[in-house]
């Protein structure tokens, strides 16, 4: 039986990490993944110890970007390195380095995507419970909306880092347009305009209250995610 975690990448794209991408990456590692794909988006020198940490560790490749070129350009080139260097993996899955998906979830949707071939595996979080930042309630809500009513989509977190995503569809998900946040919105529509199949698979909702921080910017990115919305009811290209 395949189990992600021989036969998935994991792909982290992570600018200016902490000690938390230390614990993920640690942890990954620690539960036997064999196969993490970092990439350090230009993150400032003194940050670089952590790169250089997570890279002596068994099954850790790190790739750099002299400038922050962006999430989803970060998220393409770790896409283009599997499909070169590890071809024979079943796929990736995508995380945050800043510990919001739980060891458990991203096996679990790592599990599912193998399971069901040719799905790609959405980790979808619950913005009703107590405790969740309200810019993350409002801008998930809101474009939860829209993408149901251009699209017909019921997406409940389309915003979510943690994706399992299957090797057949890497190709095309490393020419989709977008170089920082939008770009996962885009992947959603492209995935919608060319029939790829998806589903949502239920995770937990974890946040600091004490400790959270982002490099999302509130009005910056929701920006260019409303603009690829509205292109998108175009563009089928």
């Amino acid at each position: 039986m395949k189990s992600p975690l021989r036969d998935l990448a994991i792909v982290l794209p992570s600018l200016d990490p902490d000690e938390k991408f230390d614990r993920v990456v640690q942890g990954l590692v620690d539960r036997g993944f064999r196969h993490l794909v970092i990439v350090d988006d230009g993150s400032a020198p003194e940050k670089q110890t952590h790169f250089e940490k997570a890279a002596a560790l068994p099954g850790c490749t790190v790739l750099h970007h002299e400038r922050n070129m962006g999430k989803g350009c970060a998220l393409k080139n770790a896409f283009t390195h599997v499909l070169r260097e590890l071809p024979e993996l079943d796929g990736v899955i995508t995380i945050d380095g800043d510990g919001q998906h739980l060891l458990e979830d991203i096996v679990a949707c790592g599990e599912r995507m193998l399971a069901e071939g040719d799905k790609v595996v959405l980790g979808c979080r619950n913005f009703d419970q107590e405790g969740v930042p309200a810019r993350s309630v409002t801008g998930n809500k809101v474009t939860s909306h829209m993408f149901r009513l251009f699209y017909g989509i019921r997406l409940s977190d389309t915003q979510t880092g943690l994706r399992a995503i299957p090797r057949k569809y890497l190709e095309s998900f490393s020419r989709i347009h977008g170089e920082r946040f939008e770009y996962e919105m885009n992947m959603l529509l492209k995935m919608k305009h060319r029939g790829i199949p998806f589903l949502e698979q239920p995770i937990a909702t974890v946040y600091d209250p004490e400790d959270y921080s982002s490099h999302y910017n509130a009005v910056k990115d929701s920006w260019r995610i409303f603009k690829v919305m509205f292109k998108g009811l175009f563009d089928r290209s």
